[in-house]
């Protein structure tokens, strides 16, 4: 299965008008302007003077004269791969460093945050390094991730084989090559994300694993969680992604320069093997092969479920993703459950004192490793306190009646953390950051009636229009505070406007400058390239073509019933189910599961382990041919033709509820005025029974 930004990548051949290269899918070719500093838009914008003097002024404010980072990234280095490009299996490209390049060139970039770029050269480590001598070795550089080899008595445990299968394969047989060829006799899935168990495939056969030749050790819960947490609002999320990992900008310094945790998303076949053994407790031990492993589950940190590993005869400490080269998302923009800071600054604090106080060495699965005591415990308690203060700060100044519309515009990190690189926010960004704390603690309302019920944006932007004195007035005025650097002055007033007048193309190029410049400046690769990405839509359209197919056999069969049948009820539109009222008993022989599923009141409803004593209609198939419909192989009338599935009493009731299902597709815009009125996106042909695209939770 290819992940899913890769899928959407693909789409973007399809957009009308569009000059530029897709970045988002780690596969596409680098903008051909790139290290020439051309800007890759006909349309775009040189950094302003404004942008500029900021930027001027923090390079002369950060603490660059730390090296330490350059150094630790570069400790242990054994050889890179020849290559910077690896194929996918399906002939496209799924990895290429090379288009990166031009971060390597020695410029100062005025369209990139310094601190930015500072990260974005970080993360062009690529290759096979040494962690702990003879012991531990990761690969860097070949997707999002990274992945970690421990030598055993026998073999290799790897630790997050990445996104992809081609990509995990090339660094497994990289590792090989430079250090001779041994098995790999266990995989260590840190969490539920798709960049730390996708590539599985490419270090192991599913056959060894279930043979019991080859352990796959996983936090509990995390079967759920691989699915579950970007199936609901999975549609939504795909298209909001655009924005976040910066989809349709080109690799170019003033596109996409990084994605903070790591480069970019391998564009190769993702797949799941379901793990063998999962940590239940708190703290657990395990040898594997000779290797002594004591897990930390982390559960509701970076992902539902996650967990650290400490390795004691090496003394050495992998932090999964809860620590790594940044502060990460607390509300992650693509969509996600908002995260607890003050848990996860408690669960870095126990790992501080279970094993801070005695590694020697801290490694993780992003960024670069970092050695010798003392420094293991500076990142560790600086990153303990960067959301030990996010979240107490931000309490406080809500108790003082900050509310969610305001602190972002408030609230700041202290002088002490601030000059301390681990303590910057690529992944995530204080402003979004810290209206997530209260979002979570006291929601979405600011407590002004007005803000309560209000008024859509496109209902309200007329009004304001209106009482500005008209779109000239709002022109000539964005674009005096435009010229002023007042950039988000400038963006309040002609977001107005663009909203009102969605086709007011004039309107649409001056928010797409003022976000430029915006994004320009941020220091969040995730901020920054939502607002140029909002830019590049606002000045050529959002894509259009075929839906992305996102679901692989892997992912449908990790699917429980129960969450498909949920999901079901998501994509039922409700007006078309008013006045049906039916009850249906669903039974999957082959691994003996019931539900019971109800339309009432216009609304789905299931349960399980039960079944009404009358329902209307009772449809039973074994669950492996229902995967099959769910990955939409086949269909259920093809199951019955088969003799495959049984429906036992009224029909009519399965077809009352066929016809209220609704296919989603990421075709709806981010910014008004922006999709294509010529070739609208049009509803794939589809099972209405097919499970829904399942979002990509790669970099969380």
């Amino acid at each position: 299965m290819k992940t899913q930004l890769t899928l959407i990548a693909l789409s973007i051949a399809l957009i009308s008008g569009s000059p530029a290269i897709a970045a988002g899918g780690g596969g596409l070719v680098a903008d051909p302007g790139a290290m020439q500093g051309k800007h890759f838009d006909s349309k775009g914008k040189a950094p302003s003077r404004f942008t500029v003097e900021l930027q001027n002024g923090l390079r002369k404010s950060l603490p660059f004269e730390d090296k330490r980072d350059f150094e630790e990234s570069k400790r242990g280095f054994i050889a890179a791969p020849s290559y910077k490009t690896i194929m996918a299996d399906a002939g496209n490209v799924a990895w290429d460093m090379g288009s990166y390049d031009f971060l390597l060139q020695g410029k100062d970039f005025d369209s990139v945050h310094p601190s930015l770029q500072r990260q974005a050269i970080l993360n062009m480590g690529y290759g096979l390094y040494e962690v702990v001598p003879g012991k531990i070795y990761q690969v860097r550089g070949f997707d999002l991730s990274n992945i970690s080899f421990v030598k055993t008595n026998t073999g290799w445990i790897v630790f997050d084989p990445l996104t992809s299968k081609e990509t995990a394969r090339a660094a497994l047989q990289l590792v090989n090559e430079k250090l001779g060829k041994r098995p790999v006799v266990a995989v260590v899935y840190s969490h539920s994300h798709a960049d730390h168990f996708g590539g599985v495939r490419g270090v192991v056969e599913e056959a060894d694993v279930k043979s019991g030749k080859v352990k796959i050790i996983a936090p509990a819960g995390f079967m759920d969680h691989a699915v579950a947490e970007n199936v609901y609002a999975g549609n939504a999320m795909t298209r909001r992604l655009y924005f976040q990992y910066g989809v349709l900008l080109p690799r170019s310094p003033f596109g996409h320069v990084d994605q903070s945790i790591g480069k970019n998303t391998a564009a190769g076949n993702l797949g799941l093997i379901e793990p063998t053994i999962l940590i239940n407790e708190p703290f657990e031990k395990m040898t594997v092969d000779g290797v002594e492993m004591e897990f930390q589950n982390t559960p509701g940190t970076e992902a539902p479920a996650e967990m650290n590993t400490y390795f004691p005869q090496m003394k050495a400490f992998w932090a999964a993703e809860n620590i790594t080269g940044t502060i990460h998302n607390i509300y992650t923009l693509r969509g996600a459950l908002v995260r607890d800071a003050l848990a996860w600054s408690k669960n870095i604090n126990n790992a501080l004192y279970s094993y801070g106080t005695e590694a020697q060495v801290m490694f993780a699965s992003h960024s670069w490793p970092r050695w010798g005591n003392d420094r293991v415990q500076e990142v560790m308690r600086t990153q303990r306190d960067s959301y030990a203060h996010l979240n107490n700060e931000v309490l406080h100044l809500a108790n003082n009646g900050v509310t969610i519309n305001e602190v972002h515009n408030v609230y700041k990190q202290p002088e002490s953390l601030r000059s301390q690189w681990a303590a910057h926010s690529y992944h995530g960004s204080e402003e979004h950051n810290s209206r997530a704390v209260i979002n979570r603690y006291l929601g979405y309302w600011d407590a002004n009636p007005a803000t309560l019920i209000p008024l859509s944006p496109k209902d309200s932007a007329p009004l304001y229009v209106e009482m500005m004195g008209g779109a000239g007035k709002i022109m000539a005025k964005g674009k005096q505070l435009y010229q002023q650097g007042k950039y988000r002055e400038a963006m309040e007033i002609v977001n107005k406007l663009v909203y009102a007048e969605p086709d007011n193309t004039a309107a649409k190029d001056l928010l797409a400058d003022i976000f430029e410049q915006i994004g320009y400046q941020k220091e969040s690769p995730s901020v920054r390239n939502s607002f140029l990405g909002a830019a590049y839509e606002l000045r050529h359209g959002m894509p259009s073509g075929a839906s992305p197919k996102t679901n692989g056999p892997d992912m449908i069969r990790a699917m429980t019933t129960e969450l498909w049948l949920n999901a079901l009820a998501i994509s039922m539109d409700s007006k078309k189910a008013a006045g049906m009222k039916f009850i249906i008993n669903l039974c999957t022989p082959d691994n003996s599961e019931k539900f019971v599923v109800e339309m009432s009141n216009s609304a789905l409803s299931n349960i399980k382990g039960y079944q009404d004593k009358n329902p209307n209609l009772t449809i039973t198939v074994n669950r492996s041919d229902l995967e099959k419909v769910m990955g939409g192989q086949t269909t259920f009338e093809k199951l019955l033709a088969e003799g495959k599935a049984k429906f036992e009493g009224d029909r009519k009731v399965f077809e009352q509820l066929r016809s209220t299902m609704t296919t989603f597709t990421p075709d709806f815009e981010l910014m008004p005025g922006t999709k294509s009125k010529k070739a609208p996106l049009t509803k794939p042909n589809k099972d209405p029974f097919e499970a829904p695209p399942i979002a990509n939770s790669d970099g969380a």
